[in-house]
């Protein structure tokens, strides 16, 4: 029987990972931290749990012993967290999944990276083969350093890697992307900063449907992918369908994106000086994320390994529409 390890299990893509690979009869073991409230659920569905923090490298070599592929999911997920935070999680603790694979001698390590590694250049369809270009921001930029590790691991204790570029991922038991955007449309907080702004959906069951794949084939090995759902539309269309799914008027506010950056840095700057710990309203990442008009190809994947998303963008956002509804509006914004 495979033996499958997951980082993050208790996260969005995590728990669907845990949720397709049982579902494979894989034995699936999860390194969780300690108290949390999710590691409950992941017991009762016959996951192996192991309690530590991934920054501990002892953990994750306990974690990871006797397993034949990796999952990497943990990371920290937010534009709003100390960036010691970012070093020691992101990219310390990838080091440590890399270090306990090599011990492990797996078979695939699959890193969930992110398309942010690829820059801001709206001038061509960015893939695989562009360089990686920093955010000045401490998500992309430590997802740029832990990828970086992989491929040195890679490359000098031969670890097998593949890595995967999802763009944004949205499903049934999202906890950031949908959430985040229903609740700052129903307390008509959210504001445009750039007409036309591209987004690339990808529902959760393509992108795992990709990972499933990766950890398998072999030709994927060395190698990195885009995901999405092979279509893109504009956050301001994304925005409307949540908006009419939720029974609210659609948002038609916009100010311009200087005036937008320009308050995000000064929010920021605010909440640095006044030590506070709530996420300020309003973000540099954030400006700079929801106000981009990138374009990502995902023809690698097709090309070189035969995927291609097996449900579509529209019946995709039906189904996350049809599970947000099931939510209390009070409970959307965690993050």
């Amino acid at each position: 029987m495979k033996k499958v390890l997951i980082t993050g299990a208790t996260g969005f893509i995590g728990g669907h990972l845990v949720k397709a690979n049982l579902a494979k009869g894989y034995s699936v073991r999860a390194l969780v931290l300690p108290g949390d409230p999710g590691e409950a659920a992941l017991k009762y569905k016959g996951v192996d749990t192991v309690t530590g923090d991934i920054r501990n490298c002892a953990a994750v070599e306990k974690a990871a012993s006797g397993v034949d592929v990796i999952f990497h999911c943990a990371a920290v997920v937010t534009d709003w967290a100390p960036k010691k935070l970012f070093r020691e999680v992101t990219i310390g603790g990838t080091e440590n999944i890399c270090k306990a694979a090599v011990a492990a001698r797996v078979s695939r390590l699959v890193d969930m990276s992110t398309n942010d590694v690829f820059g801001l250049d709206e001038s061509q369809v960015m893939d695989e083969t562009f360089p990686l270009k920093p955010w000045r921001e401490p998500y992309s930029d430590s997802k740029i350093e832990a990828e970086k590790i992989c491929w040195r691991y890679h490359q000098e204790h031969g670890l097998p890697v593949t890595m995967v570029y999802p763009c944004w991922v949205f499903g049934e038991g999202d906890q950031t992307f949908v959430p985040l955007l229903a609740d700052a449309i129903l307390k008509r907080e959210l504001i445009f900063w750039r007409k036309g702004t591209l987004v690339w959906p990808t529902y959760i069951e393509n992108l795992v449907d990709l990972l499933m794949l990766i950890a398998e084939d072999d030709r994927a090995v060395g190698n990195g992918y885009l995901v999405h759902d092979g279509e893109s539309t504009t956050l301001e269309e994304f925005c409307a369908g949540i908006a009419e799914s939720l029974g609210v008027p659609p948002i038609t506010t916009y100010i311009p994106y200087p005036v937008a950056y320009a308050a995000a840095a000064v929010l920021e700057f605010i909440w640095k000086v006044t030590g506070k710990k709530t996420r300020p309203l309003l973000t540099t990442y954030t400006v700079k994320n929801l106000g981009s008009r990138l374009k990502f190809s995902i023809a690698k994947a097709e090309r070189k390994l035969g995927w291609r998303p097996k449900i579509s963008y529209k019946e995709g956002f039906v189904r996350t529409m049809k599970w947000l509804k099931t939510l209390d509006v009070a409970t959307l914004k965690q993050k």
